[in-house]
């Protein structure tokens, strides 16, 4: 559920389906969850064409869209390796979206929410500054959504991502549109992480009002403090599960 609520999200009704992209997840699935562990090398071709019974050329696709996410590397008479976690773009929207379907990891919540920190206070006092009419309404409607769910909590996190994804958009700053799969992600493995029903979190609502609060009032200053008060409660609230074990 969570993996394909990240790519419709992001502006993505489903998971692909062609043979490469689909081999591709697979073997993706099997890096991020440490079932191919870093350095060693993965089947060759024949072993794997066999494995998923699909031709070479299939299984040669995929693996250079796994080689251009970072997370294989192809050496001519050695073989294909795992490459280290160091070297993947932990930003690409399908690693992002494939750790929804692996165990879910309290160590890379942590740190998605540390760059949260790092950016959305910011991206929310330019929101203030630069927020046009479209743009601050999309925010308001969003935290209307939010109030208002009664319903399945997949539609509460849909409205409570596009509530920050409006705030991202609205600083006008399009550097920051990588950042959007950021919060899908974070959002979704908090779901995962704690078990806990979102809606069910009295202290989050008041932290979104006052943000779209300040946002709409223009106070850049008190939008700044209020988002990084929101995220820094976030963290303090999934601390027990934030660990590296």
């Amino acid at each position: 559920m969570s993996e394909n609520l990240y790519y419709e999200l992001n502006g993505k009704p489903k998971i692909a389906t062609s043979y490469s992209v689909q081999i591709a997840r697979e073997i993706g699935l099997r890096i991020i969850s440490g079932d191919f562990e870093a350095g060693a090398l993965i089947d060759d071709e024949g072993a794997l064409s066999s494995q998923f019974d699909v031709s070479r050329t299939v299984i040669r696709d995929a693996v250079k869209l796994l080689s251009a996410k970072g997370m294989l590397e192809v050496r001519r008479g050695i073989g294909t390796r795992v490459r280290f976690r160091s070297s993947w773009d932990l930003l690409d929207d399908d690693v992002l979206a494939w750790h929804q379907s692996v165990p879910p990891s309290a160590a890379f919540l942590r740190q998605l929410l540390e760059l949260r920190l790092m950016i959305e206070p910011t991206a929310a006092r330019l929101a203030a500054q630069r927020g046009d009419d479209e743009a601050l309404a999309e925010i308001s409607n969003a935290l209307a959504q939010m109030e208002a769910e009664q319903g399945e909590v997949e539609r509460f996190v849909v409205a409570d991502a596009i509530f920050h994804r409006a705030i991202l958009r609205a600083s006008q700053n399009e550097l920051l549109r990588p950042i959007e799969g950021v919060i899908y992600s974070s959002l979704l493995l908090s779901v995962r992480l704690t078990n806990k029903d979102p809606r069910e979190n009295d202290m989050s609502m008041p932290f979104h009002r006052d943000i779209c609060a300040a946002i709409l009032n223009q106070n850049s200053e008190l939008a700044e403090c209020k988002m990084d008060a929101h995220l820094r409660d976030t963290q303090e609230r999934l601390g027990r599960y934030m660990n590296d074990s």
